[in-house]
Order: C-alpha cells, then structure tokens, then sequence
C-alpha cells in the first residue's frame, strides 16, 4: 500500500516563510508528477505547485515567484518553500503524486493534509 506524509505546516505572520514535506512511501513501481495543492475556507482545492520526474516545475499564477517545489527522485520526496506569505495563503495543504504502485496501473495519491494559517 502506498502512502504519502506529509509535514511541517503551521501557523506564520504575513510575510514569513514556512515549508512544507512530503514523502511517499510503499510499494512504488515509478513515480510521475508530484506537487500541491490546496483547499481554503469556503473554497474548492486548487493547484498549488507540481514538479515533472524530470525537474520541470509549474506554479499556480498566485504563488509565482513567491513559492517553490522541489523533489529527491531518490528518496521519492517533494518539499514546498513558501516565502513571502500572505493571509489568502491559508489553507489544508495536500501532497499528491501520481504514481504507479507495483502490480497496479497509474493514479493520483494524495496526503492527509497540513494547515497553513497566515496570521495578518
């Protein structure tokens, strides 16, 4: 079974920074996209940030130049820095990846969620 975990989170006054982890874990043939999304008070979840196998990021417009993410192919792990943070920043922050568990086909898998609560 896999799963994935994530950490940090928490709560920060606007303009600070915090950052989140997440780490998959179980029996993973290969994994595809990996990133973040988010889901607000009263709002739907919506793309955060995701990053290809090979590297390539992709930003939601609203955390463009402002956020981060990363991945260690290796440990099979995807960090989010978030830098600069704003109120409209609060959130459940989720990991998702879409992998492909040994013996089965590919889809998305996603985390339990951390609160991000931005203090103005």
């Amino acid at each position: 079974q896999v799963q994935l975990v994530e950490s940090g989170g928490g709560l920060v006054q606007a303009g600070g920074s915090l950052s989140l982890s997440c780490a998959a874990s179980g029996r993973i043939a290969s994994i595809n996209s990996m990133g973040w999304y988010r889901q607000g008070p009263g709002k739907q979840r919506e793309l955060v940030a995701s990053i290809t196998s090979g590297g390539s990021p992709n930003y939601a417009d609203p955390v463009k130049g402002r956020f981060t993410v990363s991945r260690d192919n290796a440990k099979n792990t995807v960090s989010l820095s978030m830098n600069s943070l704003k109120p409209e920043d609060t959130a459940v922050y989720y990991c998702a990846a879409r992998l492909r568990e040994r013996g089965r086909l590919e889809r998305d898998y996603w985390g339990q969620g951390t609160q991000v609560t931005v203090s103005s």
